[in-house]
């Protein structure tokens, strides 16, 4: 009977980072997986995740079943990472939190939630987005369309065209939109935009979905979390606008494996968040029955120590100020091979891109085939989008891509 099962073709980033480790060639560079390296090229292990987890083994006990919605003692410490202590939705408590299956798991438990109350509605997203975003919500049973955001012609956002589209939605339409470090561009929204969006949205009555997987690595956990947070507070038609926000610890936690991560409801008052909350346990339930105990209690025992936040935090500015830095010495290795083939003039969408987009991304334009160039004879790895994880730089490699990249550009160029 299985015969009528099709292959697999595979996800084409993790295709492609399995390639890269077949790919016998000294000195090959993977700018492909979303995956933060340290300048040693290694996943590090944060010295606060690494006190917390030895602390968690001294006291081995029993590990029953947790919550289907997950430990109180994690969600209370992703609301108060994701909206702030002090933020009057989580003061009045009229927020819905569930543990999740990473980021990815945030996004499907609020995709199949949405579906059971929403089922007419449609599910946008931006252009280019998350390759997985269209696929879990439309495994979820939603038809999902784009809306501009980003302009190929300058290396920055269309928000123009992203606010025409937003403008002509259907109230209940789901909106999905990244709080900051865009992926796949590393193009963000200026304050001001987002206020616009904010409008919108209200006065449209749409249903914003806001996914937050990097936290941290754009200009701070605060300054990151604003966008969550400000529409945390907007109201439409005088009562608090419901939003879904899904955010991930395998970045700013460096627990890719753990698959740690959280869905939060905000809602009008603290009795419809906790029947949401109930009715999140109940899809819980139906899809994987509760979530696991060791990577969220380590996340727990982080954020709630004073001293042990400190230190995760001042490890994570670190980490979003390397990859400031590798996206600097980028640009200006680039910049200086460009100018030695006459071609400085003629890259300029690329080269300001690299200053202007933030986070583990960068959009740098290059064609597929100039991709493909990349890879087979310079064995430097980028997604075909042309997308660069710019965590994957290090001081070792950042020359030997800065002179391949040049190499491809001018290429073309001539």
């Amino acid at each position: 009977m299985l015969e009528i099962v099709e292959p697999y073709e595979g996800d084409p980033i993790l295709s492609l980072n399995d390639a890269f480790n077949r790919d016998p060639r000294e000195g090959r560079v993977n700018l492909s997986v979303g995956v933060y390296f340290d300048d040693a090229g290694r996943i590090p292990v944060m010295e606060a995740v690494r006190h917390a987890e030895t602390t968690r083994l001294g006291t081995i006990g029993p590990r029953p079943y947790q919550p289907l919605e997950g430990a109180l003692n994690y969600r209370a410490a992703v609301q108060v990472l994701v909206f702030g202590a002090a933020h009057e939705a989580v003061e009045s408590r009229r927020i819905a939190t569930a543990q999740t299956l990473g980021g990815s798991g945030a996004l499907r438990l609020g995709a199949d939630f949405l579906h059971r109350y929403f089922p007419k509605s449609g599910v946008w997203i931006s252009n280019p987005s998350w390759e997985n975003h269209r696929a879990i919500f439309e495994a979820a049973g939603f038809p999902v369309q784009t809306y501009p955001y980003f302009d190929a012609a300058t290396g920055g956002l269309d928000f123009d065209g992203m606010m025409g589209t937003l403008c002509e939605l259907a109230p209940e339409s789901i909106v999905v939109l990244h709080a900051c470090c865009h992926n796949p561009t590393g193009v963000d929204l200026t304050r001001e935009q987002w206020a616009k969006v904010f409008a919108v949205v209200a006065e449209r009555r749409l249903i914003p979905f806001i996914d937050m997987a990097y936290q941290g690595f754009g200009a701070g956990l605060d300054d990151d979390a604003w966008a969550v947070r400000t529409l945390a507070d907007t109201r439409q038609g005088g009562r608090p606008m419901p939003m879904f926000v899904a955010n991930s610890f395998s970045k700013n936690f460096s627990l890719y494996g753990e698959r740690c991560g959280a869905l939060s409801v905000v809602c009008a008052d603290e009795d419809q968040a906790q029947r949401v909350t109930g009715q999140l346990a109940s899809t819980v339930r139906r899809i994987y029955s509760g979530p696991p105990t060791h990577g969220g209690q380590v996340i727990a025992s982080v954020l709630n120590s004073n001293e042990l936040r400190a230190e995760w935090q001042a490890e994570l500015d670190a980490m979003r100020g390397r990859i400031k830095r590798m996206r600097s010495e980028l640009h200006d290795g680039l910049q200086k091979e460009l100018h030695k083939r006459g071609a400085e003039d003629r890259a300029a969408n690329l080269l300001s891109s690299l200053i202007e987009q933030r986070g583990m991304f960068s959009y740098t334009g290059l064609s597929a085939q100039q991709v493909d160039t990349l890879r087979d004879e310079y064995a430097v790895y980028l997604v075909r989008s042309g997308r660069l994880c710019v965590a994957g730089l290090n001081d070792g490699n950042v020359g030997r891509v800065a002179v391949a990249m040049a190499n491809v550009v001018t290429a073309q160029l001539s």
